[in-house]
C-alpha cells in the first residue's frame, strides 16, 4: 500500500470524526487517504484523513538516552539472549513505533521490576521474525547459551517470537545439557496494547531463571487472567492459539511448574529437572536435511520424490500413526536408500501404535520408527539432532526411541 503526503505530521494531536461522535488521538501516518491514529487507550484506528482536524502540534524534542540502570551485584547473574520478538520492546507513544531492545539497561527500563530479581547482561544474537528462524541460528544460540553458562550465568533467558518458539526450545533442549534454567519467553501482544503480556511474562521468566529448575522451559501465561504463568518443558509445548495470551500449552504431560503473579512465587513439579543435577555440555551438530510432512487424505506418494537426498523425514500421520497404503512402496525405497523415517500423530494426545492395523504393521515392516507420543515438531528437531550426532543407523534408531530430555512420556496424560 502506498503512503501519501499528509497534512499532518507524526505526533500531531488530532480530533477524528467517527459517525456522529468524535475522539482524540495522536497521528502516526497516512496510508491511501486513511489516517492511522493512536488512541489514549493504546490501540490504533484508521479513519479517513479528511475526517481529522488538527488540535495541536507538540514540540518535537530529541529523546535522551536512558540513564544506565543500577544493578545489585549481590543478586544472581542472568543473561538475556535476544533473537527478536516484542517481549522487551520499547514503545514510542508519539509515533506508535515498537522497537526491540538489546542492552541490559534498555530491557531493565522496558520491564520494570527486573532489577530487583537478578543482575542482567544482554546479548543480541539476531533480530528476526520467528518464522525466519533456521537450524543454523539454533546452533549459534546453543553456543551463545553454553558460553554464558560456562562463564558463570546462573540462568539464561531467551527472548523469542512466539510463532516458532516451541521449535527453538526443543532444539536447545537437545543441544545444551544444562545445570541451570534456560527460559524461553515471548509476548503474544505488543507492549503498546493495554492487554500486553510482556511485563508479566518477562518477570515470571526472570524469576524462573533463578529458580531451582535445571532444564529448558517456556514460560508464558497459563490462562487469560494475570495471575499465573506456566512453566512448560521445552520438548512438550505447543502454541495453540494465534493471539490468546495463554496460547502455549503442554501436551502429553502437565506443565513442570507455575509462577504465581504478582508475588512471583515459583512452584516446580516433582517431574522437573532440578538445578545442578546435570553437568554442562554442548552437542550442537544438526543434520539440516530433514523434513516434517503432514499426511492428508488423497495425498500423492509422488510428493516424497521432492525429498530425495534428504537424510530424514518425520511423518505426521493420522490417528495411531497412519498414511495411505499407497505410501508403503515409496517409503520402503527411501528407507532402503538410507533415509530415517519417524512416524508421529496429528492427534495432540496419545501415542503412535502401528501394531493395531495392517497399514501400521506394514510401516513397521519396512523400517518406519514409531515416534511414541512426541509432538511432530519436537520429533523433527530431535531427528535433526540425532542424525547429526549418532555414529550409526542402529544408534540413531535407539536414540530416537529413547526419551533423552523428556520428549517422550511413557505414561500418557489422559
Amino acid at each position: 500500500m502506498s503512503t501519501k503526503e499528509s497534512t499532518f505530521v507524526t505526533g500531531d494531536l488530532v480530533n477524528c470524526r467517527i459517525g456522529e461522535s468524535k475522539t482524540e488521538g495522536s497521528f502516526i501516518t497516512c496510508r491511501d487517504g486513511m489516517a492511522v491514529v493512536k488512541l489514549e487507550s493504546g490501540y490504533n484506528i484508521g479513519v479517513p484523513e479528511g475526517d481529522c482536524s488538527l488540535i495541536s502540534r507538540p514540540e518535537i524534542m530529541e529523546s535522551a538516552e536512558p540513564a544506565e540502570a543500577e544493578q545489585n551485584q549481590n543478586l544472581p547473574q542472568v543473561t538475556i539472549v535476544s533473537t527478536g520478538g516484542t517481549i522487551a520492546s520499547k514503545i514510542d507513544y508519539r509515533t506508535g513505533a515498537v522497537t526491540s531492545q538489546f542492552r541490559a539497561t534498555d530491557i531493565l527500563h522496558a520491564i520494570p521490576g527486573l532489577a530487583s530479581i537478578a543482575r542482567f547482561r544482554a546479548i543480541q544474537l539476531c533480530n528476526i521474525l520467528s518464522e525466519n528462524m533456521t537450524p543454523a541460528i539454533w546452533q549459534q544460540l546453543a553456543r551463545a547459551i553454553y558460553e554464558e553458562i560456562k562463564g558463570g550465568a546462573e540462568g539464561v533467558i531467551v527472548t523469542h517470537g512466539t510463532d516458532t518458539m516451541a521449535y527453538s526450545a526443543a532444539a536447545i533442549s537437545f543441544m545444551v545439557q544444562t545445570p541451570v534454567p534456560i527460559i524461553f519467553v515471548g509476548s503474544q501482544r505488543s507492549a503498546d496494547r493495554p492487554s500486553s503480556d510482556n511485563l508479566m511474562n518477562g518477570l515470571c521468566a526472570a524469576k524462573t531463571a533463578i529458580s531451582e529448575l535445571g532444564e529448558v522451559a517456556v514460560v508464558m501465561h497459563a490462562n487469560t487472567s494475570d495471575d499465573i504463568c506456566a512453566i512448560h518443558r521445552g520438548t512438550r509445548v505447543r502454541k495453540m492459539h494465534t493471539s490468546r495470551r495463554d496460547a502455549f500449552q503442554s501436551h502429553g504431560t502437565h506443565p513442570i511448574g507455575i509462577v504465581a503473579y504478582p508475588d512471583l512465587t515459583v512452584s516446580l513439579s516433582p517431574e522437573a529437572m532440578k538445578r545442578g543435577s546435570r553437568s554442562l555440555t554442548l552437542a550442537d551438530n544438526l543434520e539440516e536435511q530433514c523434513a516434517l510432512i503432514t499426511y492428508y487424505p488423497g495425498m500423492d506418494p509422488a510428493i516424497l520424490s521432492a525429498y530425495t537426498g534428504y537424510k530424514g523425514i518425520v511423518l505426521s500421520g493420522t490417528g495411531l500413526g497412519h498414511v495411505s497404503s499407497r505410501f508403503i512402496e515409496r517409503l520402503s525405497d527411501l528407507i532402503r536408500d538410507g533415509m530415517t523415517v519417524v512416524m508421529t500423530s496429528q492427534c495432540l494426545n496419545g501415542r503412535v501404535c502401528d501394531r493395531v492395523y495392517d497399514t501400521g504393521r506394514d510401516l513397521l515392516s519396512i523400517g518406519v520408527i514409531e515416534g511414541e507420543d512426541m509432538l511432530p515438531e519436537a520429533a523433527l528437531v530431535k531427528l535433526m539432532w540425532v542424525l547429526g550426532n549418532a555414529t550409526s543407523p542402529e544408534q540413531a534408531r535407539e536414540m530416537i526411541q529413547e526419551s533423552l530430555v523428556g520428549e517422550i512420556d511413557r505414561r500418557s496424560v489422559a
